[in-house]
């Protein structure tokens, strides 16, 4: 009865680490993501560790050499699959798994199964230095996992709980039956036969639990590049409707600007350089410039900050004062006159012609436009 529970629980663990081994191997190739590599090699490890199993149990050789052979090809297997899902938990929390880590994985793996291969004399003592192994290394895990305090962690660390309380009650029972066979249990004896097939439904935890931190992660880097994708927009948009010099809105802006005004009515005031032309000629480019800035600067030291400052062309400059009456801009008008005679330490005298018009509610802000470039031109010929 108990070979035949044991080779059904064989046969269900080999049949399940068949699954998860070809799982991840297409998952891997699909997504070509690095994260997976260590994992792809912990489930062909496992599956590789039952295949000696199995080799061994139906060739039963009576040889204490192959046996040793087998033993340490057991440990190396398992070893590696243990290790390779502690680096796999590694790769979703921050630390990469490099070519020289597996170099060293691989040799610590072959040294331990080396020594482990000449030291072990029977099966049961296997079944304890290897269930111990597996106790220790993914209790590790399990802490490794909970102290992220992450919902991607969060299956991998309760499939690495459930595989390490089972490698610890097959290491205790393993120990009974190596030191006291003919008084071990029944219920021992039983666990022993069948523990395969729990090991198994761990193992499908723990690859549900990589699964869904790896589409986790691709999911958060996803999200990540949309916000990124977004700033860029939102850099692009500022570049297309600010202007580089001054930092104010351009005349690309002004149109959605004056859409809106439509709704709560405005004034509209246009403003315009007086012997800009003079200034660059006389002074230079780079001191035109400067003047355009302290300009912009005075505009918006003077104004509200809801009002809206755009510089329409060259050396001139409009504000759109949403909800303002014409006459109520007369004040804000004086204080750009103000903040102006405070910059003249700084370049040449700035002056300005003004005018201004009111856009009506769901008025057109064309005519109430072109009616403010129309009082600047008459305040110029002044």
């Amino acid at each position: 009865m108990e070979l035949l529970l044991w080779r059904w629980s064989t046969i269900v663990q080999i049949s399940s680490a068949i699954m998860i081994a070809l799982f991840f191997l297409s998952l891997a190739r699909s997504t070509q993501r690095v994260e997976l590599r260590p994992w792809v090699g912990a489930w062909l490890a496992n599956l590789a560790a039952l295949v000696v199993t199995v080799l061994y149990w139906l060739l039963q050789p009576d040889s204490i050499f192959i046996f040793k052979i087998v033993a340490g090809a057991y440990i190396f297997f398992k070893s590696l699959f243990v290790t390779l899902l502690l680096a796999g938990v590694q790769q979703y929390v921050g630390r990469p798994f490099v070519q020289f880590h597996q170099q060293t994985i691989v040799l610590g793996c072959f040294v331990f199964a080396f020594f482990g291969g000449l030291l072990i004399p029977s099966i049961d003592w296997l079944g304890v230095v290897q269930a111990s192994v597996i106790c220790i290394g993914l209790s590790v895990g399990t802490i490794i996992a909970l102290r992220m305090s992450s919902a991607v962690l969060a299956w991998i660390a309760v499939g690495f709980g459930a595989r390490a309380i089972l490698a610890l009650v097959e290491a205790i029972s393993y120990g009974v039956n190596a030191t006291v066979p003919e008084n071990t249990l029944e219920i021992v004896r039983f666990f022993l036969a069948s523990h395969s097939s729990f090991d198994s439904a761990a193992e499908w935890c723990i690859a549900l639990g990589c699964v869904l931190a790896l589409y986790r992660t691709i999911q958060n880097e996803l999200t990540t590049t949309c916000d990124n994708l977004v700033e860029v927009k939102n850099e692009l948009q500022d570049l297309v409707d600010k202007d580089v010099l001054t930092g104010l809105g351009n005349r690309r802006t002004l149109r959605h600007v004056l859409n809106k005004a439509k709704q709560t009515g405005a004034t509209i005031v246009f403003f315009d350089l007086d012997n800009f032309k003079m200034i660059n000629d006389r002074y230079g480019h780079k001191i035109g410039d400067l003047c355009l800035q302290l300009f912009a600067n005075a505009l918006q030291l003077s104004f509200r900050r809801e009002d809206h400052i755009i510089r329409y062309a060259g050396d001139e400059f409009v504000v759109v004062a949403c909800g303002v009456e014409p006459d109520m801009t007369h004040e804000r008008i004086e204080s750009v006159h103000n903040n102006l005679d405070q910059t003249k330490a700084k370049g040449p005298t700035i002056k300005f012609s003004v005018g201004a018009a009111y856009l009506e509610v769901g008025g057109e802000p064309d005519v109430a436009l072109h009616r403010a470039d129309e009082a600047m031109y008459s305040n110029k010929l002044k």
